[in-house]
This record gives C-alpha cells, sequence and structure tokens, in this order.
C-alpha cells in the first residue's frame, strides 16, 4: 500500500464545508484539512476539529484572493494576484506581515501551530509571497523538532494537464528549493486538479486516476461540502464530490489503488506529532 494524503481544502469556508469535512474526517475518509482563518466561521468551526487532533493533519490555507482576504484589506482577484507576481512580485515584508496574521488566528484557534501550509488558488507559490512564507515559518517554528511541512503544488509526473502546469508555473520549483534550503519539508507532489465541472461518475473516473498515479506522498486536494450554499461558485462540486467521498465506492477505489490514507509525518520523514 502507498501512502497518500488526501486533504480537504476550504474548512471554515462556509458551515456545509466545514461540517462536512469533519464528518469525512471521522469516517476516515481524508487525511488532512486546510483552514481558511479569515473566515468568521474559523473561530467556531475550529471545534469540530478537536476530537480529530492528532488523527488528521490540520493546516493553514494561505489566503489572499477569496472574499474574506478582500475584507482583510490585503486581497485580490486571482488574476490580478498572477499578474502582480509576474510582474515583480508582492513585496516580501508586506506579505510577512500577511502572513503572519494569519499564522497567529490559526494558532488562537488551534492552540498549535499548523502541521503544514498551502495556499487558496496556491498563492503560497507566488513571487514574494513564497520568500516571506518559508521566512515566517523558518522564524517561528524553525527551532522545533517538528516543523510544518509545505504544499507544493505540481502534479505527478506525467500527468499534468494545462491548469497543473500553470499553476506549477508560478513557482513550484522556487518554493521547494528556498523551503529545502530553510529545513523545511515540502510534499512535491499535488493532485486532485480538475475545473470543478462534470457528473458524480466522472468525478469517480477522476479520482481513480489520481489513486493510481499518485506516487507515495503525494497530496490530493479535494473540496468536498454537505450540499451546495448560496454563492459559492463550486457548491454543486463541492456536494457532489462530498456524496463521492462519504459512499461506499471510495474505499473500493483505495483498495483497488493501493492507497492508504495516512498524514504528512508517515510519508514525509517528519517527525510525529
Amino acid at each position: 500500500m502507498k501512502g497518500v494524503i488526501l486533504c480537504a481544502d476550504d474548512f471554515a469556508v462556509n458551515e456545509s464545508a466545514s461540517r462536512g469535512i469533519a464528518q469525512l474526517a471521522v469516517m476516515g475518509r481524508i487525511s488532512a484539512t486546510s483552514a481558511m482563518v479569515l473566515s468568521p466561521r474559523w473561530a467556531q468551526d475550529a471545534a469540530l476539529l478537536q476530537d480529530l487532533r492528532g488523527r488528521i493533519d490540520v493546516g493553514l490555507h494561505l489566503d489572499w484572493t477569496s472574499d474574506f482576504a478582500m475584507a482583510a484589506g490585503h486581497g485580490l482577484s486571482l488574476n490580478a494576484a498572477m499578474l502582480k507576481a509576474l510582474l515583480g512580485g508582492f513585496d516580501v515584508t508586506t506579505a510577512r506581515a500577511v502572513i503572519e496574521r494569519q499564522l497567529d488566528a490559526f494558532e488562537a484557534h488551534w492552540q498549535a501551530p499548523p502541521d503544514y501550509v498551502d495556499g487558496h488558488q496556491h498563492v503560497q507559490q507566488f513571487a514574494g509571497i513564497r520568500e516571506a512564507l518559508v521566512a515566517a515559518l523558518a522564524s517561528r517554528y524553525g527551532s522545533q523538532s517538528r516543523r510544518p511541512y509545505l504544499r507544493i503544488s505540481r502534479a505527478p509526473s506525467g500527468s499534468a494537464d494545462l491548469k497543473s502546469r500553470i499553476i506549477a508555473a508560478m513557482g513550484a520549483v522556487a518554493i521547494e528549493k528556498i523551503a529545502a534550503h530553510a529545513g523545511l519539508t515540502g510534499a512535491t507532489a499535488l493532485s486532485g486538479i480538475y475545473n470543478f465541472t462534470g457528473d458524480a461518475s466522472s468525478y469517480a473516473r477522476l479520482m481513480d486516476c489520481w489513486l493510481t498515479t499518485a506516487p507515495a506522498g503525494c497530496i490530493i486536494m479535494c473540496h468536498p461540502a454537505l450540499s451546495p450554499e448560496p454563492g459559492d461558485v463550486i457548491g454543486e462540486a463541492r456536494a457532489q464530490e462530498f456524496a463521492y467521498l462519504s459512499g461506499a465506492d471510495f474505499p473500493v477505489a483505495l483498495e483497488r489503488a493501493g492507497v492508504e490514507l495516512v498524514r504528512g509525518a508517515a510519508v514525509l520523514g517528519l517527525a510525529n506529532s
């Protein structure tokens, strides 16, 4: 069996996502979740994960592009953020302050450092943000025996489509190098990338492919929720993902692919937490 991290992104984006993710974790159907700590729901929804402490990884979903980031004063549209990253990058000092505030918000309600850090729409890799993130993590947690690991948003070799290539081109190699130099571990393959369209059977086929092609230590991301919520542009896809991941077919797919869902410590050479 190969160990793979199945991570539910966007915890606290809305109530349906938080409750759906917590339910999947209780069922053993995911092994990690990433929290959007700028959401006003984070303070209360963190309680849904308390009984799961030590059973799944709980990480920071670093955010620059959501409505929550806009409300916090530093947010940009994804297109604007990508353009800024490409045209010289974010100011590292300013980015560091934004990152520190999000780490503070994570710790305030989880009472522990994040097990890992990734990014909403992969902003953790953007120029200026990646340097500030690695510096912040090294400064805050560098003396600890177990440091947060990083998501490197790069598809497994041989399985990258156009969307995956664009995501990786925004800084996968760069963040991997600076993280390694700072003594931080990266989970260097990311699967689960698609356009949030298609029916239930198409998602099942995608998951079969992701499980089969994922190397050991790969992260497969998902975005489940119990049901669509008003204003959520991928609400239907979230509900579809939850239905599949909570259903009877998913364990069969895991067995068929020879995959065991694990925490990062089991496959990335980290000290246990």
